[in-house]
């Protein structure tokens, strides 16, 4: 029988990525996008492990399973998040979270860190392994860099054609949002935002917009860094 898996993520191309991954474990996904959907399916159904966003839109994971254990729910857990930020993760790990994944990351590396909470698979060798390292380019980065995306799918060009697609379908509305928040003077939503989006560009290897949603996010008041970050959005998108 296949384990059940609780993917608790609100962005869509992030979660399009990590349902695939699991499901090649295989596994069976249950998808939540919210702190109350969540809520609501891992009360009803028995999982074997809910993988948990760290930040939700009406909340955070670490409340979400704060109020999951007080209904004397068991479940291992494990966090996920875009942040590196080292006391995030401890703060995850106190909350009771048995690991915290960090996106990006290669749908291997996440079969493996689930594999390893189930107990039920271990990862064999695949391309992405001996693919080589494109990191010791130099240059700036490609608008598309179908190295990462590929080698995060592992070498799966369908599935990479497929996540762009509802990648760009997504991305006017986090740019318009992102530029909003700017005008409005809103950091916090701002950063929201870019956090969001910050793994999906990972997955997809949205190279220039990566690194121009990481300059945003340290500089947030930056007409420079804003620009620079609506100009690279901009050049994935077709003409208006």
């Amino acid at each position: 029988m296949k384990p059940r898996i609780l993917l608790v993520e609100d962005d869509p191309t992030t979660a399009a990525f990590m349902a695939a991954a699991i499901e090649a474990l295989p596994a069976i996904v249950d998808m939540a996008d919210s702190h109350l959907a969540a809520l609501a399916k891992a009360s009803d159904a028995g999982h074997a492990l809910w993988l948990v966003d760290a930040h939700l839109p009406d909340g955070d994971g670490a409340g979400l399973l704060a109020e999951l254990r007080a209904l004397g729910l068991t479940t291992p857990a494990i966090a996920h998040t875009a942040a590196h930020d080292p006391w995030l993760h401890h703060e995850l790990r106190a909350a009771g979270f048995a690991s915290v994944l960090v996106k990006p990351l290669s749908a291997s590396a996440l079969r493996a860190s689930l594999a390893d909470a189930i107990g039920t698979w271990r990862p064999p060798r695949v391309a992405e392994d001996v693919a080589g390292d494109a990191a010791d380019v130099v240059g700036p980065p490609p608008t598309w860099d179908d190295f990462a995306a590929l080698r995060a799918l592992n070498g799966e060009r369908a599935h990479v054609d497929a996540l762009r697609i509802l990648f760009l379908d997504e991305l006017p509305a986090a740019r318009d949002l992102v530029a909003s928040s700017a005008r409005d003077g809103d950091e916090r939503r701002m950063r929201d935002a870019l956090h969001r989006l910050r793994a999906s560009c990972g997955f997809v290897g949205a190279a220039r917009l990566a690194d121009a949603v990481a300059a945003l996010e340290g500089a947030p008041g930056s007409a420079a860094a804003l620009q620079a970050f609506t100009d690279a959005a901009q050049d994935l998108l077709p003409p208006p």
